[in-house]
């Protein structure tokens, strides 16, 4: 069975948009993280994410298809447009470790031309899911107040490529996600680590030595061609695949012995003997660590085209009562890494909570037992990971009542 016929990713009619309320701030308390496990929008996400995932099985890079569709070159156009904008927008003389201010004005600059960027991009029929794209376009390049970037705005940019693709600007079809992954997103991630060196972002919310990634997570679990993971271990690596370019890419920003500023990555490697596993440890690690933390997934909008809780056309919501049971409970996840067992850290419960763990071997264990010293640290950030754009600080898409938001 194909993974369309396996996963189908449901589609949303271009007339159906105007019954739709654009997207806003749901999620207030780790009650509503938990409630979002149970939404139509989370199972799209999932659902999509493994689509893609799928759709590089076996696939070397480069790649490049032999007549990629109009809408794939747009959206790559575009990246190229935000990445000419560095030039325009140099980094100013300033003191910070982290944080230049020109980042700012390169923020400010992508909120003055979104309608007319998005514009450029779709077709004049979609006009009206512009609203509802627009937030999390705005949001998937990182913090313009706080100046960093993390794994929140790498699933924004993923949401963004999915109410495309639940419209279907973009096909769900196995050569367009394949499209998706080894060229949009791969040139995503190259503007994303422009931006994160030009202006010296700060890691949202990194977990430093003990964090998979200080900001990328997704390209790590794209499974492209079941790569030997120890080798990792012995760089340089081809860029054949994500997984080797981000690793390459840790390279390029510490220093020091790769167990130790990269123990996560570093205990994949020596102790998962296979891909399959890794790949089904990974994703249950992104469900639990970036879509179950309230503090990255917070200032993610939700609603209309991506449903929050029993959401009706037209913006009427019923809220849930209870947790579904097979979340992961917060005292759980309020754990620190080292609290835990190396099979909890990886092994979290997925949507199926009947589904098996992932079978660790001990050698992933004898090497997490204790925290070792860092070369390289990256300061932590005490705020969540995925602030809303600059327009909400000015007031918009803010409830009043919370003394958070």
């Amino acid at each position: 069975m194909s993974i369309t016929d396996s996963l189908p990713l449901r589609g949303v009619s271009l007339s159906e948009i105007h019954a739709f309320d654009p997207p806003t701030k749901k999620i207030f308390s780790e009650e509503d993280a938990e409630s979002w496990r149970d939404t139509q929008s989370y199972q799209d996400l999932n659902v999509f994410l493994r689509r893609l995932n799928e759709a590089v099985v076996g696939i070397h890079m480069p790649w490049s298809s032999e007549s990629p569709s109009q809408a794939i070159l747009s959206m790559v156009a575009l990246i190229d447009t935000l990445d000419e904008w560095i030039e325009a927008i140099p980094p100013l003389d300033s003191p910070q470790r982290f944080g230049n201010l020109a980042f700012r004005n390169w923020g400010a600059r992508l909120e003055e031309q979104s309608d007319l960027l998005l514009a450029r991009l779709l077709p004049a029929e979609y006009s009206l899911l512009i609203a509802h794209i627009k937030p999390y376009f705005l949001t998937s390049f990182g913090s313009f107040v706080r100046m960093d970037y993390g794994t929140g705005h790498e699933t924004s940019f993923a949401m963004f490529l999915l109410c495309l693709t639940l419209t279907r600007f973009f096909v769900p079809e196995v050569e367009e996600e394949r499209e998706l992954v080894l060229r949009v997103f791969v040139r995503y991630l190259r503007l994303c680590w422009r931006l994160q060196d030009v202006y010296r972002l700060e890691p949202a919310g990194s977990h430093g030595v003990w964090g998979l990634d200080d900001s990328h997570f997704l390209g790590y679990i794209f499974d492209q061609n079941e790569i030997g993971v120890s080798a990792v271990l012995h760089p340089p690596l081809p860029p054949t695949n994500i997984y080797f370019m981000l690793i390459m890419r840790i390279h390029e920003v510490k220093h020091g012995p790769f167990h130790e500023h990269s123990s996560q990555l570093y205990s994949i490697a020596v102790g998962v003997p296979t891909w399959a596993k890794v790949n089904s440890g990974l994703f249950k690690m992104y469900e639990a660590e970036v879509l179950g933390k309230r503090v990255v997934v917070q200032h993610i909008p939700l609603g209309g085209l991506l449903p929050w809780c029993d959401e009706s056309p037209g913006g009427t919501t019923q809220a849930r009562t209870e947790p579904s049971e097979d979340i992961v409970s917060s005292s759980s996840m309020s754990q620190a890494p080292w609290a835990q067992t190396a099979a909890n850290r990886f092994g979290y419960h997925s949507i199926n909570p009947n589904a098996p763990l992932p079978s660790w071997s001990t050698g992933l264990q004898s090497t997490m037992m204790l925290p070792r010293p860092r070369t390289v640290t990256a300061p932590s950030s005490s705020q969540d990971s995925m602030p809303p754009p600059l327009s909400s600080m000015r007031g918009h898409c803010r409830d009043p009542s919370d003394p958070t938001g």
